[in-house]
């Protein structure tokens, strides 16, 4: 099973060429590591992507919204590294995101679409995950 799937064509800007998780099957409340590699046929101002993220659990929608991508990856736990404005060309992201404890624990359906500042598309991703288990700690012994 892909865990993300590419759902992009030849018209977007971002041409993705891998994208990892670690770990591949992510849990709530814990670090996921997010790879992407791939190539951009144009220079684009990162700080200026726009993402709209559809969540949904079966047929209910659980949110719709819209983020710049620096307020989508902060509410995350992580931010932007390396060039803001990428020229066109190979293209490395690496993001150390944290998960929230909040989600419902179920088998959930991520819909995220992103245009650059000027309105052309980015990148467009569909992502299935289960989150149907929650971290928890071990219990600490007693004696």
């Amino acid at each position: 099973m892909r865990l993300v799937e590419d759902a992009s064509d030849e018209t977007y800007v971002l041409d993705i060429r891998d994208i990892r998780l670690t770990p591949a099957l992510p849990w709530l409340g814990r670090q996921v590591r997010w790879e992407i590699d791939g190539h951009l046929k144009e220079t684009v101002d990162l700080t200026r992507v726009t993402c709209s993220v559809v969540m949904k659990f079966g047929p209910v929608k659980m949110l719709d919204r819209s983020y710049r991508l620096p307020d989508l990856l902060a509410g995350l736990g992580a931010r932007l590294s390396g060039d803001p404005r990428p020229p066109a060309g190979p293209w490395r992201q690496a993001w150390n995101l944290q998960l929230p404890e909040t989600v419902p624990v179920a088998q959930h359906r991520i819909r995220l679409r992103a245009r650059t500042g000027n309105g052309k598309n980015f990148l467009a991703l569909d992502i299935p995950l289960d989150f149907s288990h929650r971290f928890r700690p071990a219990a600490s012994a007693v004696c």
